[in-house]
């Protein structure tokens, strides 16, 4: 079981979410955030990404529409027994709640926390998406020997890998996981909408633009060419077309509308 566990909203419209101008420029088109929990049998469940919480929500004009302790909780997910988290990249909204996993080890790409601690985080534009903090936690965490570097793609678990990915940030890493209806791949933010991908317009937050574009297509490769297969990091679809219960999405089962549908109605 995989699930897309939405914990906040950010209310905006669709000129925001592009590089370049779209014709739906001035239409609401929402940001959701989630984490993501792998069940697996006889076994702790996997979290993917962390979150953020009260403050950053403050501070950035995000709404929590449920705090991600109750949404784990809501989830069956123990946070308290949960012995390992892939942090996807180290952006703000994806690193920002590891104090919520104390037991737990934080699995990340060398070249996402080597590049979070250079000089490049000098230039405030491109530290904007990260908060220090989460960042010097995991660094706290790595001489507390609970950080685990991943070079490239790499096999996590039976049934789960770890893709490289980057574009959007320096090491962002996808995490491909079998199901019964084939790999879904939890994309994150090498695509935050499924219009993303299908407009071929990059979101506006990237280190490089034409990796980012490498990057998308390589999520594409990994889903086999399916929409279906693809969750993205922030869409409001995935709730609209994955069966889902209380903010809640089963993402291994099959869409009870296809995605290309929906994006085709919006």
């Amino acid at each position: 079981m995989i699930q897309a566990i939405r914990y906040a909203r950010h209310e905006r419209t669709a000129a925001a979410n592009f590089t370049a101008p779209v014709d739906d420029h001035d239409l609401p088109m929402p940001l959701d955030y989630y984490v993501w929990a792998i069940h697996r049998e006889g076994l702790p469940p996997v979290v993917v990404d962390t979150g953020f919480g009260a403050a950053a929500a403050a501070a950035r004009g995000r709404e929590i529409t449920r705090p991600i302790r109750k949404s784990l909780r809501d989830a069956g997910v123990d946070r308290l027994g949960v012995t390992d988290v892939i942090l996807t990249h180290l952006h703000y909204d994806h690193a920002g709640g590891m104090e919520d996993f104390p037991n737990a080890r934080f699995h990340v790409q060398d070249a996402e926390l080597a590049f979070a601690t250079s000089r490049h985080v000098c230039d405030h534009g491109v530290r904007a998406p990260f908060d220090g903090e989460p960042v010097a936690q995991l660094v706290r965490k790595l001489y507390a020997d609970r950080v685990v570097f991943h070079e490239g793609d790499e096999e996590f678990a039976p049934g789960i890998r770890l893709h490289l990915a980057h574009g959007h940030t320096a090491g962002l890493q996808v995490v491909a996981c079998d199901t019964s209806r084939g790999t879904v791949i939890l994309a994150s933010d090498a695509a935050h909408l499924y219009a993303n991908i299908t407009r071929r317009l990059p979101f506006p937050i990237f280190i490089d633009e034409a990796d980012y574009g490498r990057a998308q297509q390589r999520v594409m490769e990994l889903a086999g060419g399916s929409l279906d297969h693809v969750i993205p990091g922030h869409d409001p679809l995935v709730l609209a077309c994955f069966p889902s219960h209380n903010d809640i999405a089963r993402v291994d089962l099959p869409p009870h509308r296809p995605v290309a549908a929906a994006l085709e109605a919006l």
